[in-house]
């Protein structure tokens, strides 16, 4: 299926390694032209090594890495600059940085109200930071998209890390916020929640768990998440990086013209809305 993402540039925030890079690494392969952004310096060598691989499909690099903090708004600005001068016009921005608070919050008041705050900058105020760099451009010319790497635990209230839940469900509503503001200039906005993928956030969340169990009663990273599984997801399986990625490149194409505004969950079935 050609999504006619061909030459089109697009910024994935978060894009070192995880579900950033797969997405980049979609886009890529559709022939798009992507700049990866992330806190990590490594982000430069992952570019480097997704442009020799991309087969020369665009004109130019095929992607581009910039270490930049989502939290610093006035870096970020620059970083948009820079890519434009770079690359042109950005049609899609996708915002795929997230960080758990490391600790496991069943119930709440276990954690500490100072466990909130790097969570909250990181995950929606980061996002924030981007949108406005973003979206005054898309807006002016009225076409593109913004996609925004939520979770489950948004939707769900999941007990396991309230200041992570708390800032998903803050950007899914977001998100909708901004898909208003930006739909009259044919600008879409969505959600894409991610349910239970072998990510390095998911693996602390069981690290988090493992921690406060007796030596007795701890149980194994496989076993852990296989019973989680077994438990929520009615699929019965992992979901992929590649199958978040997939949903994203799809989202930004226009074979997905008329849906904005949406949260869309790749969970195997974890979430079900009656």
């Amino acid at each position: 299926m050609d999504l006619e993402l061909s030459g089109n540039v697009a910024v994935v925030a978060g894009a070192a390694r995880g579900l950033g890079h797969a997405i980049a690494a979609a886009l890529v392969a559709e022939g798009a032209r992507v700049a990866m952004l992330d806190v990590s310096p490594d982000v430069k060598t992952a570019a480097e090594q997704l442009a020799q691989g991309s087969g020369g499909q665009t004109a130019g690099p095929s992607a581009q890495g910039w270490t930049v903090d989502v939290t610093d708004y006035a870096a970020v600005e620059r970083v948009a600059d820079e890519i434009r001068s770079r690359f042109g016009p950005v049609e899609h921005v996708l915002f795929a940085v997230a960080i758990g608070s490391g600790k496991f919050g069943m119930p709440f008041w276990k954690l500490h109200p100072d466990d909130w705050e790097r969570v909250l900058r990181i995950n929606l105020l980061g996002a924030a930071n981007v949108a406005h760099a973003f979206a005054p451009a898309l807006a002016e010319a009225r076409r593109g998209t913004m996609l925004f790497l939520g979770s489950v635990a948004g939707q769900n209230g999941s007990q396991t890390d309230p200041p992570y839940s708390a800032s998903k469900a803050g950007l899914i509503n977001f998100a909708q916020c901004a898909a208003k503001d930006l739909a009259p200039y044919g600008v879409r906005v969505n959600t894409l929640n991610p349910g239970m993928v072998q990510t390095a956030l998911n693996r602390s969340v069981w690290q988090a768990w493992a921690d406060r169990q007796p030596a007795d009663q701890r149980r194994s990273y496989e076993e852990w998440t296989a019973d989680k599984i077994r438990q929520l997801v009615p699929l019965n399986r992992w979901q992929t990086p590649e199958d978040i990625a997939a949903m994203a490149v799809f989202l930004a194409s226009r074979r997905a013209q008329n849906v904005t505004g949406q949260t869309i969950n790749v969970d195997g079935g974890f979430v079900m809305h009656w």
